[in-house]
């Protein structure tokens, strides 16, 4: 199933400078919104007074000033950090497979930090470090696992090849979490709270994805021009001097890292992935040195938005933002493969 054609991209610094006044918007959507009664103004001056050598006073109480920074801040920011992740992974598999429909979780990362999680919260007592570490490991494992099963079953590693992989261990990994549930049933609630995504985590969450954040995608952003040769075709692309295994190989780390870190802080949060570097692609055309960076500014707004509608819809209540991105994403996946198969005939 071929990725839409081709194009150059257009008007960079306009799209880019679009992307980012998109975010800049949904981020202060994001402090805005909550059950407490804050006055947006106030909450706006008190943005600007966190900014640097600005002094503006807010007329908070010290107690609404705790709030915004301590729980709705983080909040907003590793809601952005998770949404600009996972869609640039999602950019990135796809580039490599040459598919639409692939996703972060395709090569069992998914999978792989849901098994580790589930082992910790069984396991370990009283697991407050370990489940991060514990899902940030699962899910490079589970990817490996994918890769290396792939290369030993098919002569050359072909996309084709890893993508069945990757559906087996899946399959494989997500019967071994179950079966690991059945010995502690008490704890089901907690397993599937953490299935379900969530982004509240605080400012040690937002500490702890940053330094993998930042490696993961400069890696990633780095390699969009190879993802344009590799478009063409591996044997024009090793026509032109790119060695196409290596390159796959690269951007295959780079973005299990970067799915990695953004599971083991926010769960298991799908179809991201999907959504944004699809619409990226629609409007600013194919190339990877536009779709890349694109699509990392694309969803971290993305995901804040979804975070704010979690938090916002069923007040004071909230709702996991795994069902808000499921509730958008499933209904587009469906408009993908159509559009996906009608280009194909």
């Amino acid at each position: 199933m071929p990725i839409t054609r081709l194009r150059p991209a257009r008007a960079r610094p306009l799209w880019v400078a679009g992307a980012l006044v998109l975010l800049a918007v949904s981020m202060i959507a994001g402090l805005l919104g909550g059950a407490a009664g804050i006055s947006p103004w106030q909450v706006v001056l008190q943005a600007a007074d966190w900014l640097p050598f600005v002094a503006v006073d807010s007329g908070l109480a010290p107690i609404e000033k705790g709030l915004l920074y301590e729980l709705r801040l983080p909040r907003v920011l590793v809601a952005a950090v998770v949404g600009g992740l996972l869609a640039l992974a999602g950019a990135g598999y796809q580039g490599v497979f040459r598919n639409p429909l692939a996703d972060p979780y395709l090569l069992g990362a998914a999978a792989g930090a849901g098994l580790t999680t589930t082992l910790v919260i069984v396991m370990v007592p009283a697991p407050v470090f370990s489940i991060p570490v514990a899902a940030f490991l699962g899910a490079l494992g589970g990817v490996m696992l994918a890769y290396v099963l792939g290369n030993t079953a098919g002569r050359s590693g072909g996309t084709a090849t890893l993508v069945l992989a990757g559906v087996a261990v899946t399959s494989f990994l997500t019967a071994i979490q179950t079966f690991v549930q059945q010995f502690k049933v008490e704890e089901l609630q907690r397993i599937y709270s953490w299935i379900l995504g969530d982004v509240g985590g605080g400012w040690d969450q937002f500490w702890l994805v940053l330094p993998y954040a930042a490696v993961s995608a400069t890696a990633l952003l780095l390699h969009g021009r190879m993802l344009d040769v590799l478009s063409v075709g591996d044997d024009e692309a090793t026509a032109l001097g790119v060695h196409a295994s290596r390159v796959r190989l690269a951007i295959l780390l780079a973005a299990s890292l970067a799915t990695a870190a953004a599971v083991a802080v926010s769960g298991l949060i799908g179809f991201v992935g999907i959504v944004v570097p699809h619409i990226v692609r629609r409007l600013a055309g194919g190339s990877y040195r536009m779709v890349l960076p694109l699509s990392l500014i694309g969803g971290a707004a993305f995901l804040v938005l979804a975070d704010l509608l979690a938090r916002t819809l069923i007040a004071p209540a909230e709702l996991p933002i795994g069902v808000v991105t499921m509730f958008v994403g499933a209904p587009f996946f469906v408009v993908v493969l159509r559009m996906t198969r009608r280009a194909a005939t």
